[in-house]
């Protein structure tokens, strides 16, 4: 029956040190039907890895209706010994999470904060509120919320239980993959035997050790850094504010960095920069961390050490995010610095955008050309989050004497001048990616739509997610100000013949030309689509715009044939 099945490693790479530890739920294996037919089976779409990026891509689907299987290999969520991870959901991530339905559940358990505040030394030398700042201020979503990543997979579960189409199938190892011009056949152990099954589209999701890359031949461009650091996540009885602090020269931690942030449960996450030959045993070992954490909060600070985990940066980004059959997402296609929280959110973001377009295609709405703009649009943002981590790395530890004066300049500029405040890189924080390269997009696309309220024609609230869901995966069209007669009928007319849905946008006293409008009495849906005036916006489902115009006419046709994959990419 092919090769035993073992059980995952306990650490994934991380090393647990000390610590209570975080109780993670644990799924049951199910016996596949392949193994009692003795054939393989055939599914559209599977996905491999239950990680954040696999199941936001599970649920996704299940959001449109499309089955797909998952295939992960051990029995749980979260990383057995290294489980806490990923804890800063930015905004547009939550704002996914409300779309399909499990953002309530991270509001819940999660802390939401918006103020980061960067010191050296003693001094204050930077801070913000995300809040001021436009790229978040129209959401209905908080700029972030702190949550352990096990939680989120957890509501991810049961979500995709409660919506169906998806399989979940626990401890299933991939072992073997190959795919010919029809489809992909993967190989899968598990405790009972060993199957294959067939699939149209296969999903990587399995994480930063991948091995889907070396079975399709995947080039990379990689960079390892030594900057090494040492997580501790820590209840205590001291409780600073619910905000971002980091220090890029901390007086407590040798003049190295260290973050601080506060999750759910009530655990602090304080990540502490050690030197480059720092032994990690060493610096988790529980009195040198007691020590660290003494020298920080005082030594009469009651101390509850939850989980230590020591770990290094480096970056590294696939050269395509699709060969063949397959789709790299998540960490399987790159890994980035956390720096700015650009790490799992990426990852949330891959499965938003390929999912809307799978769906479309698996159900005859889209041309298969679409797919080829997951690469265009998803590898850009990749390569933008790995430049823009990496400059942040390096103003934390600079990489030669040249920047290191660079950065002592820029410290000692910010703590007299307002304006070099902008020079202090403790992390960019994480918005939306723009495509700027993307055949599905023409004029005025590529760019997000946040979250944004408007009246729905009763007069009550709805928000951008509430209007991408009425239109059921389809295109949105959104015609802001007075339609003619004529238009009105060319907009039927084009309805009839593509998977969109069209709703005029009012102000609070027009009166309305179509039978589906809604009202924008502060402006802020029409900002929201990067439009002014009598315009209109087409919206895809993943909330990003495909393109924009002042016009009904033939250039509206074109945009909706380049989202539909329906025509040829441009140069």
């Amino acid at each position: 029956m092919g090769e035993r099945f073992a059980d995952t490693a306990f650490t994934n790479s991380y090393e647990f040190a000390q610590g209570t530890g975080y109780v993670l739920p644990e799924y049951p294996f199910v016996a596949p039907p392949e193994l009692a037919s003795g054939q393989a089976g055939h599914h559209p779409i599977v996905i491999v890895g239950g990680g954040l990026a696999g199941l936001t891509m599970a649920c996704c689907l299940a959001h449109y209706g499309v089955a797909a299987v998952l295939l992960d290999e051990d029995n749980t969520v979260g990383v057995k010994g290294a489980s806490s991870r990923g804890i800063c959901y930015t905004q547009r991530s939550l704002e996914i999470f409300e779309r399909l339905g499990i953002y309530e559940r991270i509001v819940a358990k999660g802390i939401q904060w918006s103020v980061g505040r960067t010191f050296a030394g003693r001094d204050e030398v930077y801070s913000f509120d995300l809040r001021q700042q436009s790229s978040y201020s129209l959401s209905s979503q908080p700029p972030f919320i702190n949550i352990q990543q096990f939680y989120i997979e957890a509501f991810l579960v049961d979500r995709i239980r409660e919506l169906g189409s998806v399989q979940l199938r626990w401890s299933n190892r991939v072992t073997a993959f190959e795919q010919d011009r029809a489809g992909a056949t993967l190989s899968v152990s598990t405790p009972a035997g060993a199957y294959q099954i067939r699939a149209d589209h296969v999903i990587d999701a399995s994480g930063s050790r991948s091995p889907f890359r070396a079975w399709v031949g995947a080039s990379v461009t990689a960079k390892k850094g030594d900057d090494r650091w040492c997580i501790a996540d820590v209840r205590f009885s001291k409780h600073p504010p619910v905000e971002r602090h980091t220090w890029i020269e901390a007086p407590f931690n040798e003049n190295r960095a260290v973050w601080q942030h506060l999750m759910g449960d009530n655990v602090w996450r304080i990540d502490y920069q050690m030197a480059p030959n720092a032994d990690p045993e060493q610096v988790s070992r529980e009195a040198v961390v007691r020590e660290r954490l003494e020298r920080q909060f005082g030594a009469d600070c009651e101390l509850e050490i939850v989980w230590v985990g020591p770990y290094a940066y480096r970056s590294e980004c696939v050269d395509q995010m699709r060969h063949g059959h397959l789709y790299f997402m998540g960490d399987a296609a790159k890994v980035v610095s956390p720096f700015g929280a650009r790490g799992g959110n990426t990852g949330i973001a891959d499965a938003d955008n390929l999912a809307w377009k799978l769906a479309a295609v698996v159900k005859g709405q889209a041309g298969p050309a679409l797919l080829d703009s997951y690469h265009e649009e998803r590898h850009e943002a990749a390569r933008q989050n790995v430049l823009v981590t990496n400059r942040t790395a390096r103003f934390l530890r600079p990489s030669g004497p040249v920047e290191k004066l660079f950065r002592d300049a820029a410290l000692g500029l910010a703590r007299q001048y307002v304006f070099a405040r902008q020079f202090v890189n403790t992390g960019r924080m994480a918005i939306a990616n723009p495509y700027t390269r993307s055949s599905a997009c023409v004029a005025g696309g590529g760019q997000p739509v946040q979250n944004a309220s408007f009246q729905w024609s009763d007069g009550s609230e709805g928000r951008v997610n509430d209007l991408l869901r009425w239109a059921g995966g389809h295109l949105l069209l959104l015609l802001f100000g007075d339609i003619a007669a004529p238009n009105l009928r060319r907009l039927r007319d084009l309805a009839d013949s593509a998977p969109l849905r069209c709703v005029q946008v009012l102000d609070l006293d027009a009166a309305p030309d179509a039978a589906e409008y809604v009202r924008d009495p502060h402006g802020n849906l029409q900002a929201a689509c990067h439009v002014f005036g009598h315009a209109w916006a087409l919206l895809r489902p993943d909330a990003y715009v495909a393109a924009t115009g002042e016009t009904v006419d033939a250039s509206l046709v074109d945009a909706v044939g380049n989202a539909l994959g329906a025509v040829e990419a441009h140069a």
